[in-house]
This record gives structure tokens, C-alpha cells and sequence, in this order.
């Protein structure tokens, strides 16, 4: 399988930030800190938010899954520790400010650390497992898009007769600046990637694969392929290298650029027969199919040149942000922001005691330095109408006019300019010369709307 270094697939729009990979992309995955606590949010994921399946006072185990709930669009939730049920209680969350969380004190004798990413020594049989099994046991496990979307795997991969999906679109490009999670689980982790593959395939009935790879990640590249090339079965996958270029893993700017389709504003990717999946999703659900592993775990880099020593941790989830900076050796310098996420569509976060969650790859530390002098001490200026922003909109849309209409209250106007086709990817804020948070008005919008349609709690 010869695959091209230099990536010839890319997209109209985007922008080209500084990438900050150096920081961690050497840093191999190794285990977190053993925690004392975890704070399992019920709401981790697109779709409905899950009711506790365990009460305060309760023992609990490692696997275990401590919230859940009976609608389609949802995905439970697991205790990645030993332990017992202290709360059932408020904590910190990125996007909803507080929500309820299963918090749970972990047995200081009892917790053996779980092992990164145990890898799939031997070829995955699939066709010993049904779609039906394979979709089931995704749905337990409480998969969902762990590239950030957080939008349940089951009903992604189930079959629709409505809306068949013929293609499938692997996401290996981690265009995001700062995050390596998914570089390293490429590297260290390839069998277990194509075992994912494969059981998605068998699940989706999709016929064709392609899996994308920027190419400013050769070495994924290679390794890829050459699992691939070993695996029996996958003759027919193929690996194509993309233009570096921010945001080419967004979900509609990769089929655009691999398969020259464009999905619908407002539309869904199985519209036009495609289905897209993280690498980090086929990994989860090669553990949850070969291993019977819910995600109580996830790779998350910890970066930023004010970070002691950057890594990439193999941690449960609902540890806390500052326990994983305090692991990585704390801050050698002041730091500006810290954010769940990259520094283009992550969230900055005030409370240290944040737990992560299933989506979370990633935890940044900026410097005022980083942020630049300017942006960081100068206050927004009026609109210039420079046009810059809908230059590098990967979406083509007006995003300075949606920014307005939010700004003014005006959410029937944003509604009317596209809102909901924003992918809040942060390309406009960034080129922005008069220094407006465009895409920041754009989320607050959302979420007004949201709330305007009881589709959150206010």
C-alpha cells in the first residue's frame, strides 16, 4: 500500500494557527495519577442526560455503570475505580457551569491501575460477531465520538434503512494545535485501530473505507498503513493524506475534502451515505467488542510551555484538571488560561476541579505569551467589516453578522443567518483584527437558544 506524504485532499476556508505539537507529540502514553476521587458527570455526551443508577453510600466497582438512560440518543455512564458513592451532587462543567456528577472515593487498597490501551495481539475475527452484538456492546460500553463531539457511537454505526451508509471515513488527522492523544494512540496503539475498523464496518455495513491521516503526521501514516496491509480483510482500505490545515478534522470539511461531498447545513453526514469516526472511537470500541471495556478511561495530553513536563496520560475519567497538572509537575510560569481542550475550540475553565470527561483530549495551559501580547491586554474594537472572517469560514456562512444578532439579542435574526451551522471551529475570532470573541457570541447564542427551547436547563 503506497501511500503520498504530501497531502493532496483539503477544503475551502480554514486557517493555519500555530500547531504547539512539539510540546508533547514525543511524550509516550503512560498511566495518571492514582486518584483519591472521581466526579462522574451525567451529562457527558449529545443526547439525553442520564439519571444516577447508584445512590449515595453505595459500593461500587470498576466497570460499573453508575448512570444511564432509556432514550435513544444517550449513552451510560461507569465508575473507572473501586469505591463507594460519596455524592450525587453539583459539580464543575465546562459548558453547562454546574451539573450533576456521581462522585466517587476511590479504595486506596483496592485499585489496581487499569492498562493503557492493552493491545489487540491477535487478528479480530469479525466474522464470529453479528452487527447486532457489535452494536449492542457499544451502547454498554457508553461510547460516543471521543475527537470531541461526544455524539453516541451506537446510534452512529446502527444500520438505517431510511439512511444506508455506503462510506466511512476514518478521522486520523488531529488538526487541533497543542493535542497529540490520538498522534501517540496511532502510533503505539495501530492493531487496536484497525480491530475498531473492522468491527465498525461489520456493524454499519458500510463497503467502503478510507482512513485520513494530515500529512504533517507521516510517521501515523506509515504505521497505519502497515496494519492495515498485515490485518486480513482490510486489502480494500485505504489511507489518504490530507492537507495540513485547521479545522481539516471537522467532520464536514473531511468528507468535503476526501470525498468532494458537501452535507447539508443543518444535515447529517448518513444524508449523503457517510459515516465518520475517530480514531480514539474505533479504539473504544475494539475494547468494548474483544475486551468487554466500558470507557471508564481515555488518553488526554497535558500541554502548554508553562506545563513542567507535557504528557500524554492514560487517566479515568473524572479526574479532576488539577490533579492532572499537579501530576505533570504544575506550572513553571504564570499561566493565562487554562483550557479543556485545544487552544482553537477548547473551553476555558475558571474551577481546577473540573473532572474530564469522555471528550475531553486534552488539557491546555497558556502563557500571556502564548495568547500574544495584544490580544490578551487589548479590548475588543468595533467591526471593520474587513470580510476576513467569512474568508476562512470553513462553513461559507456570515459569522460577524450571527456574532451581531446574539450580541443584540436578536436570536431569531442568528437563527436566520445559520447558527445552528456554525461549528464553532474558532477560525474567526482568531483572524479577527479588531480582536472580537466571534465565535465565544456564537456559542452564548446556542446556548440562549437552547435554553429558549427548554433543550437545556437554564
Amino acid at each position: 500500500m503506497e501511500i503520498e506524504t504530501k497531502g493532496r485532499f483539503s477544503f475551502p476556508g480554514g486557517v493555519h494557527p500555530l500547531v504547539g505539537k512539539k510540546v508533547a507529540r514525543k511524550s509516550e502514553v503512560r498511566a495518571g495519577p492514582a486518584v483519591k476521587q472521581v466526579a462522574i458527570m451525567l451529562s457527558q455526551h449529545i443526547g439525553a442526560v442520564c439519571q444516577p443508577t447508584v445512590k449515595k453510600g453505595d459500593s461500587v466497582e470498576a466497570g460499573q455503570k453508575v448512570g444511564d438512560s432509556d432514550a435513544f440518543v444517550s449513552a451510560p455512564v461507569h465508575s473507572p475505580v473501586n469505591g463507594k458513592v460519596k455524592a450525587i451532587a453539583l459539580q464543575s462543567h465546562a459548558v453547562l457551569g454546574r451539573s450533576l456528577a456521581v462522585v466517587i472515593e476511590a479504595d486506596p487498597e483496592n485499585n489496581p491501575p487499569k492498562e493503557s490501551y492493552a493491545e489487540l495481539e491477535e487478528d479480530v475475527d469479525v466474522e464470529r460477531i453479528s452487527a447486532e452484538q457489535i452494536c449492542h456492546a457499544v451502547r454498554e460500553a457508553g461510547i460516543v465520538g471521543m475527537g470531541g463531539a461526544g455524539f453516541p457511537t451506537r446510534v452512529k454505526i446502527e444500520p438505517n434503512p431510511r439512511l444506508p451508509k455506503e462510506t466511512m471515513i476514518i478521522n486520523g488527522c488531529e488538526c487541533e494545535p497543542c493535542i497529540t492523544c490520538d498522534y501517540r494512540l496511532m502510533l503505539e496503539r495501530p492493531k487496536q485501530i484497525v480491530a475498531g475498523i473492522k468491527l465498525a464496518r461489520k456493524a454499519s455495513g458500510c463497503s467502503k473505507i478510507i482512513v485520513g491521516i494530515e500529512d504533517n503526521k507521516p510517521r501515523a501514516i506509515e504505521v497505519i498503513s502497515a496494519a492495515l496491509k498485515s490485518s486480513k480483510g482490510c486489502e480494500d482500505i485505504e489511507v489518504v493524506s490530507l492537507k495540513t490545515k485547521y479545522p481539516q478534522g471537522g467532520e464536514r470539511q473531511l468528507i468535503r475534502a476526501v470525498l468532494k461531498k458537501n452535507v447539508p447545513t443543518g444535515g447529517i453526514p448518513p444524508m449523503i451515505g457517510v459515516l465518520v469516526l475517530n480514531v480514539a472511537t474505533v479504539a473504544a470500541i475494539a475494547e468494548a467488542v474483544v475486551c468487554d471495556w466500558p470507557v471508564t478511561h481515555r488518553i488526554v495530553t497535558v500541554t502548554g510551555r508553562a506545563i513542567a513536563n507535557p504528557s500524554n496520560l492514560y487517566v479515568p475519567i473524572g479526574t479532576s484538571v488539577n490533579d492532572l497538572i499537579e501530576f505533570c509537575g504544575g506550572v513553571t510560569e504564570k499561566s493565562a488560561k487554562v483550557i479543556l481542550g485545544g487552544p482553537m475550540m477548547g473551553i476555558a475553565i475558571a474551577d481546577l476541579s473540573t473532572p474530564i470527561t469522555k471528550t475531553t483530549g486534552a488539557i491546555t495551559v497558556l502563557t500571556a505569551g502564548d495568547i500574544g501580547k495584544a490580544k490578551f491586554t487589548r479590548r475588543e474594537t468595533p467591526c471593520i467589516r474587513c470580510g476576513r472572517c467569512i474568508e476562512v469560514c470553513p462553513e461559507r456562512l456570515n459569522p460577524t453578522k450571527i456574532a451581531h444578532a446574539v450580541k443584540h439579542n436578536l436570536l431569531d435574526l442568528a437563527e436566520s443567518y445559520y447558527i445552528s451551522g456554525c461549528m464553532e471551529c474558532g477560525c474567526c475570532s482568531y483572524v479577527c483584527p479588531a480582536n472580537i470573541e466571534v465565535t465565544g457570541y456564537i456559542k452564548t447564542g446556542k446556548i440562549f437558544l437552547a435554553r429558549q427551547k427548554k433543550k437545556m436547563p437554564g
